[in-house]
Formats: structure tokens, sequence, C-alpha cells
């Protein structure tokens, strides 16, 4: 049996062990929230502080969840849109430290991708 050679050069290269910068830790919720108009979307507050929205078709949702989503393990945001009688649904989870940017960048995808019938 033979085994083809690793280059060991590449792989240990000085710009192959340089470390990275990311972004790290929550950041503002408003990043999220301020995609969503009142003509389009419902928001609510609850009890606990958490935010919900929804479409006013109601096929997306969007929840916050500051302290983590009761009843999931770390879970800070949840898309979801619900599917049709031919395609699946589909929903999407971040924890809470997850950078609200990634959030955003996420749900603007998501939002870019609907269209009205």
């Amino acid at each position: 049996m033979t085994v083809a050679p690793v280059n060991l050069a590449f792989s240990t290269t000085v710009g192959a062990l340089r470390l990275c910068e990311w972004r790290l830790g929550p950041g503002q919720p408003t990043l999220v929230l301020d995609q969503f108009s009142e003509q389009d979307f419902n928001l609510v507050v609850d009890d606990r502080a958490d935010v919900h929205v929804n479409s006013k078709d109601g096929r997306f949702y969007l929840g916050w969840f500051p302290l983590g989503r009761p009843g999931a393990s770390g879970e800070g945001w949840k898309i979801a849109v619900t599917g049709t009688a031919k395609e699946p649904g589909y929903h999407i989870s971040f924890d809470t430290e997850t950078p609200a940017d990634i959030v955003a960048a996420a749900v603007a995808r998501v939002l870019e991708t609907s269209r009205r019938v």
C-alpha cells in the first residue's frame, strides 16, 4: 500500500498559522429588527422580553430570546419559514452569543428571496 506524501510546507507556512480576529459577542439586535416594516410584519415583545416577529401572512417567523429560548439549549435566535403543500419549510437557529450582524445577514437573505404572490 502506498500513501501519497503530505505537503507539510504548505500547511506549516506562516500564513497558515496566522491567527484571525473574529467578531464575537451578541452585538446590537436592532441590526436584525430594523429590517422589518410595520406594514408587512407584526412585532410582539412578551413578558420575558423575548421579541417575536412574524409576517402578516404568517409564513415567516423570527424570535429573539436574549436569555435563551425556553426549552432549548442556548438558542438565542430562531428563523422559520413555513412550507407549502408542495415544498417543505425550513428553520435556522443561532445561539445567544451569535453576533447580531451575522443574524442580520441571514435575515436579509431570507427576506430577499421572498416575493409577493
